[in-house]
């Protein structure tokens, strides 16, 4: 018996029949050219490789630009210690993002196109519109504290948030498959927003520097050691927690069904005020009295940031338990073992799958096939989530055939990995059985007959035979 029963129960929606598997199923919908990368027919202007050499060339030219200006303020010295001090938190913030994105992980690309949008062609333009409108602000009222005022509290959010909105809204319409919902655009804003901090931080340390070094200070009562402690110690999740509120605007966007338009505009544009209100709030938070940075800092950001941190990893549970209710339809059509959507729809049986394939199958390129079976499975989990909402587009039978023949050909190794992570997760309970290597115990899923055809000597070299097909516990025997 298990000690978990998969999900019988399926969210309400059309459901979309899943094709049948035979013993050499054929993959007919996807023409053999494409190798098994579903690759729709595109005009030259809008094929990747114009559109990507577009991009790249607008952010070189972005990045060489502000690094002039940077460097131009700063000085030599003061840009580089700047640029050592503002790097420090890019690491941790760019691993939290992609922690939250490890269900369904996006491609890297997107993510670095956010990163350098946010670094390079967000920050020149927030740099260039600030300085032009307090600069104007300043000449129309005579008032030039009144104009940095102004331009902090109310012209700098709105720009800099339009600006990072920016690669959020690109990537909402033209990686629009890539965009399936709030944990999405959590991740694409936070990435976004990390790039822009990067340059923005290397901006303020490089200047508290030069003023250091002009009046001979130095050690922690040093203007450099005062902005790092605000900036990097304090508030590194600033920006991001900023255009988070823009990235779940978008997410919540792409949740939305077809008909409902005014949510798909809607959404975006409150998520976009509501970040602009937040960076109002911080930038203005030092004109509350003395410790108005601190009230603000207490009394909200810190709340804020922890009720978007539950939202973000209510989300991924939520993409999990999608995981759950989608993928047994494709189990009981036979394309996925009856154990796999539970070790699927678990992020600590995931892992234990690819180092069971690691230690067992031949190293990392086992342990990266299991990690493209379970990244292929909940694509496939997702789409149909997609087809239940009729968002999925006239071309889901296509994409649908092409994430199967990737999981068919990644069965032999991903097959016994998740089914033996299924069992040590506990997930399913399996009897312990004598294991035919040479061990003492039999691991979780292992049995008296070698699964899918392993042999020692070419661990890649298997045949038809199934696990399943031997133990009762997961039949519906025993």
């Amino acid at each position: 018996m298990s000690s978990e029963s998969l999900p019988q129960r399926q969210p309400p929606g059309p459901l979309q029949p899943v094709p049948e598997r035979g013993a050499e199923p054929r993959f007919d919908a996807v023409p053999e050219r494409a190798k098994w990368r579903y690759r729709p027919r595109r005009d030259f202007w809008r094929s990747k490789a114009v559109r990507a050499g577009a991009l790249i060339t607008l952010l070189a030219l972005c990045g060489l630009v502000i690094l002039a200006i940077v460097r131009e303020q700063t000085g030599t010295e003061g840009f580089l210690v700047g640029l050592a001090l503002a790097v420090l938190p890019v690491p941790l913030l760019a691993a939290a993002f992609r922690w939250l994105d490890r269900v369904d992980p996006g491609p890297w690309r997107n993510l670095l196109f956010a990163f350098a949008w946010g670094a390079c062609a967000a920050a020149l333009v927030a740099i260039i519109a600030n300085s032009f409108a307090t600069k104007w602000i300043a000449t129309a009222t005579a008032d030039p504290s009144s104009a940095d005022h102004l331009g902090a509290t109310v012209i700098a959010p709105i720009v800099e948030e339009s600006a990072k909105a920016a690669a959020v809204l690109l990537l909402f319409l033209f990686r629009r498959r890539d965009f399936k919902g709030i944990v999405d655009g959590v991740v694409v804003a936070g990435f976004t927003a990390t790039g822009f901090a990067f340059t923005e931080n290397i901006l303020y340390l490089g200047n508290a520097f030069g003023e250091d070094q002009v009046s001979h200070t130095a050690g922690l009562s040093s203007t450099t050691a005062a902005t790092f402690f605000v900036r990097i110690v304090m508030s590194p999740f600033a920006h991001p927690l900023f255009t988070v509120c823009t990235g779940i605007g978008f997410g919540a966007a792409a949740l939305a069904a077809p008909g409902r338009r005014w949510r798909r505009i809607g959404l975006p544009l409150l998520g976009l005020l509501s970040a602009m209100g937040m960076h109002a709030l911080w930038n203005g938070s030092s004109s509350f009295g003395t410790y108005g940075f601190y009230l603000v800092y207490i009394a909200f950001m810190v709340p804020v940031f922890g009720l978007l941190t539950w939202l973000a990893v209510w989300s991924r549970q939520r993409e999990l338990r999608t995981v759950a209710a989608e993928l047994p339809a494709y189990a009981a059509a036979g394309w996925l073992g009856p154990a796999e959507p539970l070790a699927l729809s678990s992020m600590r049986a995931r892992s234990m799958a690819r180092d069971f394939a690691h230690r067992t199958y031949g190293g990392k390129r086992a342990a990266r096939t299991v990690a493209e079976y379970e990244a292929f499975a909940t694509a496939l989990a997702f789409l149909r989530r997609r087809a239940r909402r009729a968002q999925a587009g006239p071309d889901f039978t296509a994409r649908e055939q092409e994430l199967l023949h990737h999981l068919w050909a990644r069965r032999e190794v991903a097959g016994p990995s998740l089914l033996y992570a299924a069992g040590a997760a506990g997930r399913i309970w399996i009897p312990p059985q004598p294991y035919p290597y040479g061990h003492r115990a039999a691991p979780y899923g292992y049995h008296q007959e070698p699964p899918y055809g392993y042999n020692q000597a070419s661990p890649y070299n298997h045949n038809q035979a199934s696990p399943y097909n031997h133990n009762p516990y997961l039949r519906g025997g025993g």
